[in-house]
């Protein structure tokens, strides 16, 4: 089973939503990150101006050197200016700290902080996460009251703020977020959809129509809308098929000039070979009276009239299949009669080993004169080419569905070296010669293909191929009732070729 990966609706399906899913999820994070560090910062500044004005309204009152007393008194004054109270204060100097909560260890302040705050005059923040709570710790000095520029006093206020209401804005805009990106995500992949369909479409008829044109509906055509790439695509469709058309017109217009020309060639031949072959009659009667030199040029041409005259029939049978003239006159007859007849009326009852069913056994519907041509043609190639004993067998084969209409299986088989492997599927082509040295047989080389026309003009196939044995064996199957009224132009010629082609095999 194909993956649906493999196709071009599955990729352009998974491209657009990963396309849709990534812009969408980008800009859900980047709307979070910068609405995420304005609250934040939001926070933060209010604190720090917060602390900054405590401070400055403590700062007054604290004496220098200051005692472990002024650091007590200034984390309490700190902590209690601010209205929520959710402040902690840790004030320093030197080694003297006084927090405002006794016992408070203000585990959240770092050393790198306490080394920043030193070093400079201005506020120092930083925010850390304690058990999963977030807060925000900030350092400011405290300066001396000078002209010029303040110097510090080492008195250092730090204050550790709750971030809870900052982190309950920040949760509530991940859920807002959240649920703005599935919607967000559906109509992405709505609109992926839709834009897949759109691509398909085209893709979709361009395929149709090509399967029409190999069926062979030459003028189909595709609609063309737009002036994009698939629009191109729709007019070089057009533009091919209205060429492959015409080449096709022009071809199918040489066949039928030369089927013509064969057809009228062999046609006017056959009254003057029908005056030699008498000549030649008369002339071959009266050869044992003539001088052996003579005599030897009468039956040679003689010979050569009858060749000629077999191979003008023949050509003029092809012609008929060719044109889809030929047509099958059925009779309900008994094959096995009817193929003793065939071997009777050429003297090839001694030669040939028929093992055919008892009178009445087998019969069918076929065209008594067709069939004669098959069987006398692969029998009579066997004489020739092959060796004796030649056998003609025929048997019905069986079949799994007793309803389904039975076929007559006839097998002529030979004794001889068997045919060449590369010769095998070649053997019902016309003309075709094994040795191409030989220019010249005893046949027209035309046997076999007309026995291949017959048999597909029955319905049938026909096969040939070598016996394990040794020898060739060729296998006709044909069924046993025809179709009425089926003109002979609607059998399909490929099945022809392709029970052929499974006879080579």
């Amino acid at each position: 089973m194909r993956s649906p990966l493999r196709g071009l609706r599955g990729r352009l399906l998974v491209a657009f939503v990963l396309v849709a899913a990534v812009a969408t999820l980008t800009t859900g994070a980047l709307t979070f990150r910068e609405a995420r560090v304005g609250v934040l910062q939001q926070g933060q500044d209010t604190v720090i101006k917060r602390l900054r004005h405590h401070v400055n309204g403590v700062a007054p009152g604290i004496g220098y050197p200051p005692g472990q007393s002024d650091l007590e008194w200034v984390a309490t004054e700190v902590a209690g200016a601010e209205p929520a109270q959710n402040w902690r204060v840790l004030v320093t100097y030197r080694e003297m700290r006084a927090t405002s909560t006794p016992q408070d260890r203000f585990t959240e302040l770092t050393p790198a902080m306490r080394s920043a705050v030193a070093d400079r005059r201005a506020a120092v923040f930083q925010r850390v996460s304690t058990d999963g709570r977030s807060s925000l710790v900030v350092g400011m000095p405290i300066t001396l009251e000078t002209s010029g520029e303040p110097p510090a006093s080492g008195v250092v206020v730090f204050v550790t703020v709750p971030q809870t209401v900052e982190q309950g804005y920040v949760d509530a805009l991940v859920a807002a977020i959240g649920r703005a990106v599935v919607p967000a995500l559906g109509l992405a992949v709505l609109l992926a959809l839709l834009a897949a369909r759109g691509v398909l479409r085209p893709v979709r008829e361009l395929r149709r129509a090509t399967r029409r044109i190999a069926e062979g509906h030459l003028d189909t055509r595709l609609a063309v809308n737009g002036s994009d790439e698939l629009a191109d695509l729709s007019h070089t469709f057009n533009e091919t098929a209205v060429a492959l058309e015409e080449s096709v017109s022009e071809l199918r217009r040489m066949e039928a000039r030369a089927r013509r020309f064969v057809a009228d060639v062999s046609h006017e031949l056959r009254t003057p070979l029908a005056a030699m072959s008498a000549v030649t009659d008369i002339l071959d009667e009266d050869a044992a009276g003539l001088d052996p030199d003579t005599a030897t040029a009468v039956r040679l041409i003689s010979e050569e009239t009858v060749k000629l005259a077999r191979l003008v029939d023949d050509l003029m049978e092809i012609s008929r299949f060719d044109a889809g003239a030929a047509d099958l006159r059925l009779d309900d007859i008994d094959l096995a009669e009817s193929l003793r007849r065939t071997l009777a009326a050429r003297a090839w009852l001694d030669l040939v080993d028929a093992r055919l069913p008892g009178s009445g056994e087998l019969r069918g519907r076929v065209d008594p004169r067709r069939l004669d041509v098959v069987v006398a043609n692969l029998v009579g190639n066997a004489l020739r080419h092959g060796a004796r004993p030649v056998q003609l067998r025929l048997h019905a084969r069986e079949m799994m569905d007793v309803d389904a209409p039975g076929w007559a299986v006839i097998e002529v088989l030979d004794s001889g070296p068997g045919i060449p492997a590369d010769v095998l599927p070649h053997v019902f082509d016309r003309f075709y010669k094994s040795d191409t040295a030989r220019t010249r047989t005893e046949g027209s080389g035309l046997g076999l293909s007309i026995t291949a026309e017959n048999v597909h003009l029955h319905g049938g196939t026909v096969r040939a191929a070598n016996r394990a044995e040794g020898g060739a064996v060729f296998t006709v199957e044909i069924p046993l009732r025809q179709p009425r009224h089926q003109p002979p132009s609607q059998l399909p010629k490929r099945s022809l070729r392709l029970s052929l082609k499974e006879g080579e095999s």
